[in-house]
């Protein structure tokens, strides 16, 4: 495989390296389902209320407007963590290519990643870093943890086997033998991760004084007001604040052991908010939408920069290579942010799949202000058969759609028939309600987006376009049979195949 640097600037910073103890330490502070409900991105409920966080943004560069690759978080991670497009890779439905039974994946479940791509941290180890991941890797596809990090909470770990999610997620952050502490050679410049549970921690580690009361954050339109979808919502609010903590914690960790001033910190998360509906698994703004704050010692990284460039979560992969001064495959889908040679998206495409047993396709194209999504299973309502049919979001809807108590708007778009296509105004319509899509003013921005996702599919080959094998779905269906939440739930005909086996 050819490899080139993506810009001057990294060809520049590679030939000034003596020794791999000049490069910087990189650090990915990677959090599960966060979306940007904080100060420095101008949310008016907890303004004031993420200083850490708002402080990293200040004395780094805050990206406003980041889009990650889907909306649920292994086939996002398994995107971010090789730099290319889940759809590409093969690795875009949910949890796949695993095995539940404590074994390494069989071979007919395997799912190997074409030729010649590795991961970030391979790619990072060969170049002289010493690497580990404090935390999740949830990747959907064969691959032997050792071969990826120096130094991890699970080494002998394989994909596939249970225990996909590290233990030490939570762990008091003074004890760090499992991260840059563990290297030999103190010197030695290191590239890691550490999950941080941010939207699925609720209000886990909210500052005392700083939590929330249900009452205090207004509900989108898209909810009915019921107790259980303002505390639903309003607990994402409070993950913020808790994220903000931990995010604190870290930081001073680093600066104890003496870390901080050689490292560069990247705040990032895998999708948006899991407390409400809509948002995670699914391609509106909500599900998609994210935060990034890059900070470092590096002249190139200038205090208070903010940027408003369309930034696909891909991008991420390709920068850290870069800061790293490590070359960057071609392959690569995303680009160097700092590059001199960087040019701004004109759009970002998310992709959502099977998530758990639930299958669907939608894919989105973000531009400038608008959103274009494109349903392949209209007839599925967006409340089709989940794992979340126990929540009480999901049970408030079912109910109030039961006593017919919801709006027109509500009623329609929760169970109603979805249609093909959606396009949405983000500037005049910020909740995506409006759908444009048939209106005659939008006709030719309808046209243009349908032909940016037609191009897309058909020059990546996106695999979503094909079924999924007879294989995975069995062994999705084997994994949730025996569950009364799938077992006695309305769940998609291409289980019906394997029912009589059972």
């Amino acid at each position: 495989m050819m490899y080139r640097f993506v810009s001057v600037f990294c060809v520049l910073f590679a030939a000034t390296i003596v020794s791999a103890d000049d490069r910087p330490n990189i650090l990915w502070i990677f959090s599960e389902d966060l979306s940007p409900f904080m100060g420095c991105y101008d949310d008016p409920i907890n303004a004031g209320h993420t200083p850490a966080i708002d402080e990293l943004a200040s004395n780094g560069v805050l990206f406003k407007r980041v889009f990650v690759p889907a909306p649920v978080c292994s086939a996002c991670r398994s995107a971010i963590i090789t730099g290319v497009m889940q759809t590409t890779t093969g690795t875009h439905q949910h949890r796949s290519g695993r095995f539940t039974n404590g074994q390494i994946v069989p071979e007919n479940l395997r799912i190997e990643l074409p030729d010649g791509i590795k991961t970030i941290p391979e790619l990072m180890r060969s170049a002289g870093y010493f690497t580990f991941n404090s935390g999740k890797d949830d990747y959907n596809f064969h691959y032997d943890r050792r071969e990826l990090y120096t130094v991890g909470n699970k080494p002998d770990y394989r994909a596939g086997m249970n225990g996909w999610q590290g233990n030490t997620a939570h762990r008091n952050m003074s004890v760090t033998e499992d991260t840059w502490n563990a290297r030999p050679d103190k010197d030695q410049p290191w590239f890691g991760q550490i999950e941080i549970k941010g939207g699925k921690a609720n209000a886990k580690h909210v500052r005392e004084g700083e939590l929330l009361a249900v009452d205090e954050v207004p509900l989108p339109p898209y909810f009915p007001d019921t107790p259980g979808h303002r505390a639903s919502w309003t607990m994402h609010y409070n993950a913020a604040r808790g994220a903000d903590a931990r995010v604190d914690e870290i930081l001073a960790q680093l600066e104890a052991d003496g870390e901080l001033d050689r490292t560069i910190v990247f705040f990032f998360s895998d999708h948006g908010s899991n407390h409400s509906l809509r948002h995670k698994q699914f391609c509106y703004e909500g599900g998609v939408h994210v935060p990034l704050v890059i900070k470092g010692g590096h002249p190139i990284l200038k205090a208070g920069t903010v940027r408003n460039d369309l930034v696909s979560g891909l991008d991420i992969s390709a920068t850290t290579l870069a800061l790293g001064g490590v070359e960057i495959p071609e392959y690569l889908d995303g680009h160097d942010l700092f590059g001199t040679q960087f040019k701004p998206r004109e759009y970002v495409i998310s992709a959502r799949d099977r998530c758990d047993y639930t299958i669907d396709r939608i894919r989105t194209v973000r531009t400038d202000k608008l959103r274009y999504i494109r349903n392949y299973f209209p007839d599925r309502p967006m409340l089709q058969a989940q794992y979340r049919d126990n929540k009480v979001e999901v049970l408030d809807l079912k109910r109030l759609h039961a006593a017919g108590q919801l709006t027109d708007y509500q009623d329609e778009h929760w169970f109603g028939v979805r249609p093909e296509e959606e396009l949405y105004d983000l500037e005049s319509d910020p909740h995506q309600i409006n759908n444009l899509a048939s209106e005659p003013a939008y006709h030719d921005e309808l046209i243009r987006h349908r032909e940016i996702l037609e191009g897309w599919i058909k020059n990546t080959n996106d695999q979503g376009q094909y079924p999924e094998s007879v294989e995975q779905l069995k062994a999705t269906y084997d994994l949730w049979k025996n569950k009364p939440i799938f077992r006695d739930a309305d769940v998609n005909p291409e289980y019906d195949q394997f029912r009589n086996d059972s």
